[in-house]
């Protein structure tokens, strides 16, 4: 779909649009190809009179922060939405409660819930996403989930009505919820309690810590690329064991590597292609299900079309 024509389209905005965007740029693997269209709303209000005037051929993708998340070289068709500042904020409702806009990186909640005085979320400092995505995966680490915390999330459907969900609502599990792939989180609120903020910034520290002694945070990467088998189950198997078992660590296929560091992580080495991540975490999948006989389920969400068949829609 020619961006020209497509944003002809497309209905006025108090927010902006730009063509041919690309999202390498946007995402923390720095690989892939350009939207059709890239939109960003003002608030939730311009993004539900977006959808309601959207025709309803034109494809519709969310992205967040890009931290777990890899879109394939050919880019992705139609409209690519992005929150903005209008979904930054962080307000308190009440002694124990959180709002916040779903364009919040996680690590921004945690610090937030810090400088209040209250606990429950620093286990988001671990988490490199913003909320829009920990709503809709069940993010989680260190023994908690945003199932745990979250009370109720603001949405809008692909039709521009605005609806809001109870955490009962989103049928939560192991990095999963049940909720339609068309609503589109604006805000959640966020159940805490009182907290020492000396306890919670040591705790905070901790996780810090944990992290970049473990993980290769200041590389191309995109967060765990498979989700553990055993799920939250700490005696179940964790997809890196199954990984170095099977040889990965190290792994290379193009510019992408399994890190050295944690093979349940995939990196850039500096001129990978998205079809070098993807075909090496293929790779990484098969040597596994040889060894052990367990298929890993990708983690990270593998998005847009492949060089090959945006080639094919372009002739």
């Amino acid at each position: 779909m020619a961006s020209a024509s497509l944003i002809s389209r497309l209905p006025d905005v108090r927010g902006s649009y730009k063509e041919n965007a690309p999202l390498a740029p946007l995402t923390w693997f720095r690989v892939g190809g350009a939207a059709d269209v890239l939109y960003m709303p003002a608030d939730a209000d311009d993004l539900a009179a977006f959808l309601a005037g959207c025709p309803a051929d034109v494809p519709l993708t969310v992205v967040g922060v890009g931290s777990n998340l890899l879109v394939r070289d050919g880019g992705i068709e139609g409209v690519v939405i992005r929150l903005g500042s209008g979904f930054t904020f962080i307000e308190r409702e009440g002694d124990t409660r959180l709002r916040a806009g779903c364009a919040v990186p996680d690590i921004a909640l945690a610090k937030a819930a810090l400088d209040a005085g209250l606990t429950g979320l620093e286990f988001y400092r671990g988490i490199p996403g913003a909320l829009g995505g920990a709503l809709r995966m069940n993010a989680g680490a260190y023994g908690r989930e945003t199932k745990d915390v979250l009370v109720e999330a603001e949405a809008v459907t692909r039709a521009g009505e605005k609806v809001t969900l109870s955490n009962a609502d989103f049928g939560y599990s192991y990095r999963h919820s049940d909720v339609s792939p068309d609503l589109i989180f604006t805000s959640a609120l966020f159940e805490v309690a009182k907290g020492d903020k000396a306890e919670i910034a040591a705790r905070m520290d901790e996780i810090t810590s944990s992290r970049e002694g473990s993980q290769p945070i200041r590389s191309r990467t995109g967060g765990s690329t498979f989700k553990n088998p055993g799920g939250t189950n700490p005696d179940g198997p964790k997809a890196w064991k199954l990984i170095d078992a099977a040889g990965g660590r190290g792994l290379k296929r193009g510019g992408a590597q399994v890190s050295e560091q944690h093979c349940n992580f995939l990196i850039n080495t500096g001129d990978a292609t998205a079809a070098d991540l993807e075909g090496l975490g293929e790779d990484v999948r098969a040597r596994v299900k040889e060894t052990s006989g367990i298929e890993l389920e990708w983690e990270i969400k593998r998005i847009g079309r492949t060089a090959a068949d945006a080639e094919g829609q372009a002739a």
